[in-house]
């Protein structure tokens, strides 16, 4: 089992200007054999998270349990658990044999050839068979990266945690080790929370993910959840590359009121507003921007001010009231900077928030087959 609750727990370090709250009240349950990405901007409290998960750090209230087990004052090396870290912290006068082996060493009573036996069976598991007799100097950056892996699964602990681990590999390694790390995961069945400012990777990895901004919970869900069905603007904003575009916007009975446009909306959306601060948000994402057509209604001119072909996708950048906006066009369409077009927010398609509050007033519609590109 590898059941771990966040119950309420808070983290507040005292620095001369006075207390900063890293975490405020965060509740959090992982399941056993989930794997939870914790994501976020810098200084939003993931890692200080972390670190009191792995008793690395002491929570100033609330509590941490594994199994219905409290945990919350455990020390490190009582709480069943394995941490591969940003800098892989191996240590650079052993071996690669002797680096994964060192845990079950000094924490365990298994005899030498039991411990022979299960580096060798982990470093299979990871195909650096070839490396275990060369010290971390030898290695590559991926390398490391494994044997930093096998020093934590050789202990078979009962949840993983990881701190950003992928993060001093290039873009192209990077994406080769999150599948393999995903691979593992799902092969060993551990519960693993995995820390990162990358958005990218949350989407990849997670089978759920918490989005924390200044130490608080903003959303949990499935990666799609949260895409599709962010609850406030600032989770909107993040999830997402290119990000969300947002236009301010004053509601006037059935029009959204635009310093240069005006926006007809339906029932639905007339509904799903009318408890909502009259001065609202309008989000839309950059592949839902549709080039209209003859007839289409809230129709919005505009020219293009940079082209940035991608081969699928191209995203075109336009500017609207002074603010400039990402619209992503299929790549075989040809569009030119200067070129003078209007855009279509679909009605079905955007999402409003409240002015004040931030909070989601209404989210777009899910199809359920995908949506023509029209451009």
């Amino acid at each position: 089992m590898g059941r771990l609750q966040l119950h309420e727990m808070t983290k507040v370090f005292d620095s001369p200007d006075g207390e900063i709250v890293a975490v405020n009240d965060l509740d959090i349950t992982v399941e056993d054999g989930e794997f939870l990405v914790l994501v976020g901007p810098s200084g939003c409290g993931k890692s200080t998270t972390l670190r009191c998960i792995a008793g690395l750090e002491q929570a100033s209230s609330g509590r941490i349990t594994l199994d219905d087990r409290d945990i919350t004052y455990k020390k490190p090396k009582e709480r069943d658990m394995a941490m591969v870290f940003q800098n892989y912290a191996l240590y650079p006068h052993m071996t690669v044999r002797q680096n994964i082996g060192y845990g079950l060493k000094i924490t365990t009573d298994l005899s030498k050839e039991d411990i022979q036996q299960r580096v060798e069976s982990t470093a299979e598991l990871l195909e650096i068979e070839d490396l275990l007799e060369k010290e971390p100097s030898d290695l590559s950056g991926g390398q490391q990266q494994r044997v930093a892996l096998g020093r934590a699964i050789i202990r078979e602990p009962e949840v993983f945690l990881m701190d950003e681990p992928l993060s001093n590999l290039d873009a192209k390694l990077r994406t080769t080790m999150r599948t393999e790390i995903q691979q593992l995961q799902q092969d060993m069945d551990i519960t693993t929370i995995y820390v990162t400012h990358d958005q990218t990777e949350a989407m990849t990895m997670g089978d759920r993910i918490a989005i924390l901004d200044g130490g608080e919970l903003q959303q949990v869900g499935e990666p799609l959840e949260c895409y599709h069905r962010p609850v406030n603007r600032f989770v909107a904003g993040f999830i997402g590359s290119p990000s969300m575009n947002f236009l301010s916007v004053h509601r006037e009975g059935d029009t959204l009121e635009h310093e240069e446009f005006d926006y007809e909306i339906g029932e639905s959306t007339i509904e799903a507003v009318s408890e909502a601060s009259d001065d609202l948000t309008l989000g839309i994402r950059p592949e839902h921007i549709q080039l209209a057509e003859a007839g289409d209604r809230n129709a919005v001119e505009t020219e293009i001010q940079v082209v940035e072909p991608m081969g699928e996708v191209t995203y075109a950048y336009f500017e609207i009231g002074g603010q400039t906006y990402t619209a992503s066009v299929d790549g075989e369409r040809r569009i030119s900077s200067g070129e003078t077009v209007d855009v279509v927010f679909p009605e079905r398609k955007i999402h409003l928030f409240d002015g004040k509050s931030g909070a989601a007033v209404k989210n777009s519609e899910i199809s359920e087959t995908p949506d023509t590109p029209r451009a």
